[in-house]
């Protein structure tokens, strides 16, 4: 749900001659709602309607779904009544945008799920009246420019299936990568590779759900900074790349 300030907002941007692909991304809008609010600005009384649903079907693919829609997922509302929830997923890795349809399909069993191609990428959409009840953090702009908290019944999911939301994480702003250094060896110098995860977020809210359940699991981890700034999750030691490997492993 969009307030009608933002509204306004993005459709000035439009009105000083902006496409609306630039607006879509500098604001995080779909461009299905802003065409919309060209004809009609206030928001429609059903689509203000966001009861509770019921909870997720399978709370195990919820968790797992959940660390997708905070990587790559957006939720944009219908024309009329309802919302579709998208998770890019990249065309590199087919096995993922496979795994991201059942992952919707086991939390709402009655959902219709599509794929709609984009450029390097496949996004998997669903159409549903309640998603941003299943998906509060949903909201006006960009995740990494506003606040994003767990409520206490996501918490709980998250809790009692962790490794599943660790994955969600991984597959959709992750990598398991294979790195290098050199060290000395009897006086000669020899390339050394080692398996490598990386979590990378703009969001510090996110990257801190992401090492607070990392910390529960026993697998460590360290900051990669960006320009000075802490933007990448890297996860090294021999130990826990090993746990890794054996409850997330790599993209395919």
């Amino acid at each position: 749900m969009y307030d009608v300030s933002t509204r306004k907002r993005a459709l000035a941007l439009v009105e000083q001659g902006r496409s609306l692909n630039s607006v879509s991304r500098e604001t995080g809008i779909s461009r299905a709602a802003i065409r919309s609010w060209r004809v009609r600005l206030e928001p429609l009384p059903r689509m203000t309607a966001t009861a509770a649903p019921e909870p997720p079907a399978d709370e195990h693919a919820y968790a797992y779904l959940l660390g997708l829609y905070l990587g790559d997922g957006c939720i944009s509302p219908h024309l009329r009544t309802g919302y579709y929830l998208r998770i890019a997923c990249a065309d590199a890795w087919p096995g993922l945008i496979e795994q991201c349809r059942e992952a919707i399909l086991r939390v709402r069993p009655a959902a219709h799920v599509y794929l709609l191609q984009r450029e390097g990428c496949t996004a998997v959409t669903s159409y549903y009246r309640h998603w941003p009840a299943l998906f509060p953090q949903h909201g006006p702009g960009k995740k990494h420019e506003r606040r994003i908290v767990l409520e206490p019944w996501q918490q709980a999911i998250v809790d009692a299936h962790p490794w599943e939301f660790v994955r969600g994480l991984i597959h959709s702003d992750g990598c398991r990568i294979t790195n290098w250094t050199t060290r000395m060896v009897a006086g000669e110098r020899k390339r050394y590779e080692y398996p490598r995860y990386f979590f990378t977020n703009a969001s510090a809210d996110i990257r801190r759900l992401c090492t607070d359940t990392l910390d529960k699991l026993g697998v460590g981890w360290t900051y990669c900074t960006r320009n000075g700034v802490p933007f990448n999750i890297s996860v090294a030691r021999k130990a826990s790349v090993a746990l890794m490997d054996a409850h997330v492993g790599p993209k395919y």
